[in-house]
């Protein structure tokens, strides 16, 4: 129904109440024409009584309908710039994000002003991108019971800034039902030690989970036919156990293999977060190098783990993580060093096989190696711990379950290339 200003003028409701006044008309006849309640009926005869010559229910708006064009122009310079991370091809962002104009706002002009304000600028002045509706959707279901009984895993490449040179890759783990964010770093390349490094951190820090999810990349996975380099009818698809999942494997941690991107859904959800808040901060930071770079994927990080809540869980990823721990909702295992082996540097690393030679010594990419206790003619196994920051790899040697010696060689002698 209309509003009464639309349907009636000043003069006609005049004329109704003042013969309502005059006993020429019955109240509820008049609620009935107006289709009024009596409380409004009431309403309007007490400011007639108050000046009845100018009685009148029409009225203007008070409130602003521009906003301030200080606030305006603030939001049209930060759509431009949206704008440009748009049309660059290489950059990871296809739409507007008026929510997180809306809080660049707030936090760099300390100015007011509403997500739906935006908006409304942005459709007036052409910059509106209407989100595609035939995507598929992802399962948001929390299919476990218990934090630690399913960690997801991914990396991502991508021009994380339009001021870099080159593309960064981000490495990422996830709590399947607290959703929190195990694990997050920019690196320069993806690698097999990284992904390692990734691992030690998490379960250090967290404990051991009961299952690991990870698609079925090369570094995470053999796949009969894509991996290898001359075809063996012996060797079938999982027979082959690529380095990070000896790690797993040394741990008793189970690994399982996403076979779509769908499939992994929960995990690209953050990343599309992150991706979207950590490009567009980059870019208005004029990050150049990776370091600038991950603090600001740390503090997003941050944000995401301890002040959001979670679209699917309705909770801070953190505070549904501590819960889970205090109703004994966890099946993180505190993580210890398997024996045999004598430090985390046997666990979290790099192994390769080598025949021990009549000389006592065994050969790393035509690089002679001695050391001590060497068992003629048997297989030895090298266990090799690379430090990034002195090039500097520590190798210890394994015999039948026995640490043999202990050297550090240089890391480009012993993996040539990247690892």
């Amino acid at each position: 129904m209309d509003q009464l200003h639309k349907r009636f003028s000043d003069e006609q409701l005049k004329d109704l109440l003042r013969r309502y006044l005059a006993n020429e008309l019955d109240r509820r006849h008049i609620q009935q024409m107006l289709c009024i309640q009596k409380r409004q009926f009431f309403k309007l005869l007490k400011e007639y009584r108050k000046n009845p010559d100018k009685f009148s229910i029409q009225y203007s708006r008070t409130s602003q309908t521009r906003i301030d064009p200080e606030i305006e122009k603030n939001v049209l310079k930060e759509l431009k710039e949206t704008k440009k991370l748009i049309d660059h091809k290489a950059i990871p962002v296809r739409y507007y994000n008026y929510s997180f104009i809306q809080k660049e706002i707030v936090r760099r002009y300390e100015q007011a002003v509403s997500t739906s304000t935006v908006m409304r600028c942005a459709k007036e002045y052409g910059f509106y991108l209407a989100r595609s509706k035939t995507k598929q959707v992802h399962d948001r279901q929390v299919i476990t019971n218990h934090v630690g009984e399913l960690v997801q895993h991914d990396a991502s490449i991508h021009l994380w800034s339009p001021w870099a040179k080159e593309k960064w890759v981000l490495i990422t783990s996830i709590d399947d039902y607290s959703r929190l964010i195990l694990y997050a770093l920019l690196v320069l390349r993806e690698s097999t030690w990284a992904h390692i490094l990734a691992l030690e951190e998490i379960f250090t820090k967290f404990g051991l989970p009961l299952k690991f999810y990870a698609d079925s990349h090369a570094i995470f996975r053999f796949v009969r036919g894509r991996d290898e380099l001359h075809y063996k009818h012996h060797v079938m698809t999982d027979e082959v156990s690529p380095q990070w999942k000896q790690v797993l494997e040394d741990c008793q941690v189970e690994v399982i293999y996403a076979l779509s991107p769908q499939a992994k859904g929960k995990i690209e959800r953050p990343y599309q977060w992150l991706q979207d808040h950590v490009v567009r901060l980059c870019a208005r930071e004029n990050v150049k190098t990776i370091e600038p770079a991950n603090q600001i994927l740390f503090n997003e990080v941050s944000q995401y783990n301890h002040r959001w809540v979670h679209s699917t869980t309705k909770e801070i990823p953190m505070l549904r993580y501590q819960r889970a721990l205090k109703e004994n909702k966890s099946v993180f295992r505190p993580f210890v060093v398997p024996p045999p082996y004598q430090s985390t540097k046997d666990i979290f690393c790099l192994r390769m096989d080598r025949v021990v030679d009549n000389y006592r010594s065994i050969s790393v990419n035509n690089l002679p190696i001695k050391f001590n206790h060497a068992p003629m003619l048997e297989t030895v196994q090298l266990r090799i711990h690379p430090d990034l920051k002195t090039g500097l790899s520590e190798v210890r040697f394994w015999y039948k379950k026995k640490l043999l010696d202990v050297q550090q060689i240089k890391t480009e002698l012993l993996l040539p290339v990247h690892f």
